[in-house]
């Protein structure tokens, strides 16, 4: 008698949302062939299955090799009343601390973007007051003690009355890393502003809205040719020295071809330390979004990478081991005009596990130590830099200058936003 068997590997359980009713779903994960599945089940709308990665390799090295203990905050700020998702804040069912705190100031923005998660535009035109904007922040510092990184965003914070005194106060405060997220119009066109933001560059950065280098896949994500603006305003960022990364919103047939365009533009902009790649979700204002067309997935970006680069393979892009089911990143060094990775030269458990630091070609563990520090995600980029230049001498058919800085660390971020739709409340957690 032959013996039936399911046409897939039974991985995983979790739970999830019913993508129709929001209702809390047992769900299952499951591979088949190359592919991963979340599969989940609503009493009132049945089975609904959703690809999460199509690469099972990857998605089993997130689970079985990139995830470290999670890290908790100062203290939590919520009770857990009605069970996760519903009591976020966070609350003392939350398993990690805030590596990245977005602090939202303004619902006002120039841009009516049709890809945008927040649902700001110029018809909302509220702006938070000073005084809450600081109870905001202080409550970040009570959590976290020294936060890592605060990214003030809105909207488009750049439009706030009091936004140079937003950031006097955020920098008043033990905030490792601040940075602003912008569309760069002002950047561009405000006479002086550019200039004026210079004066806060250490500890500082600016994440630019960078979604293409043409102009049709703009008006889809955008509603408009941003082209001019956002060379205009990184000519002024590369002319004053101020980090930037650039920011690429990702959907699938519209600009995920240009990831590699996007790349390698941004290897030879002097102010530029890397690229992050967000794939769109079914948040917000989402105008012409079919999660079925348009749904990217952090696997799916890593292989594209590696096809549209000539710098980084997909041993390069790695889980990043605080959440390895949503991000991913690689490092390199910028030496003129040729580009170094760094990440495949790690053993896995450089970036796990604190405690036992090593990497393939070297032994010694002061330097296990400094490669550890590296990639911890508490560490800002100047210490980054520090710890690099002590690591590169010992890396195997590596030259380096014997000054490094900042300026040198080129890093890619895959930072994938989950949605009703691929919701895993694990990983949530």
């Amino acid at each position: 008698m032959t013996r039936k068997v399911r046409p897939y590997l039974f991985y995983d359980t979790t739970t999830a949302l019913c993508t129709e009713c929001l209702r809390v779903s047992e769900a299952k994960i499951l591979i088949k062939d190359s592919d991963v599945y979340l599969e989940k089940w609503c009493p009132a709308h049945g089975t609904q299955r959703v690809l999460i990665a199509d690469d099972a390799d990857y998605y089993r090295s997130c689970r079985e090799v990139f995830i470290k203990p999670p890290e908790m905050p100062e203290r939590f700020n919520t009770p857990m009343r009605y069970g996760c998702p519903f009591d976020c804040g966070l609350c003392p069912d939350h398993m990690q601390h805030s590596c990245l705190t977005l602090v939202e100031i303004t619902d006002n923005c120039n841009l009516r973007c049709p890809v945008c998660f927040a649902d700001s535009g110029p018809h909302r035109a509220r702006h938070k007051s000073r005084e809450d904007i600081e109870r905001m922040l202080d409550a970040v510092v009570r959590n976290e003690g020294t936060p890592d990184v605060v990214q003030l965003s809105g909207g488009e914070p750049t439009l706030h009355p009091e936004f140079f005194p937003i950031l006097d106060s955020a920098r008043a405060r033990p905030i490792r890393h601040l940075m602003i997220n912008t569309n760069g119009i002002r950047i561009a066109k405000d006479p002086g502003f550019a200039e004026r933001l210079a004066r806060y560059s250490k500890g500082f950065e600016v994440y630019l809205q960078f979604d293409s280098l043409q102009a049709e896949p703009l008006r889809q994500l955008r509603g408009a040719d941003l082209r001019d603006v956002h060379l205009e305003a990184l000519a002024r960022l590369n002319e004053l020295g101020v980090s930037t990364t650039l920011v690429m919103t990702v959907k699938k047939g519209v600009n995920d071809s240009q990831i590699g365009e996007v790349i390698e533009f941004a290897l030879k902009q002097p102010c530029v330390r890397g690229v992050t790649l967000q794939p769109v979700q079914q948040a917000g204002r989402t105008d012409g979004y079919d999660a079925a067309r348009h749904r990217i997935t952090v696997s799916e970006l890593r292989r594209k990478i590696a096809e549209q680069t000539a710098v980084f393979s997909r041993e390069d892009v790695v889980p990043v081991p605080c959440n390895p089911d949503t991000l991913a990143m690689a490092y390199a060094l910028k030496l003129g005009p040729k580009t170094v990775p760094l990440t495949r030269y790690l053993d896995p458990r450089v970036l796990v596990d604190a405690a036992r630091n090593t990497i393939t070609f070297e032994h010694d563990p002061e330097l296990r130590t400094r490669v550890f520090e590296l990639f911890s995600t508490n560490k800002s980029p100047e210490s980054q830099a520090s710890c690099l230049a002590e690591l590169l001498c010992c890396l195997p058919r590596i030259e380096t200058p014997p000054s490094l800085s900042y300026s040198n660390v080129f890093r890619l971020l895959i930072v994938q936003f989950m949605d009703a739709v691929s919701m895993d409340i694990r990983a949530l957690k």
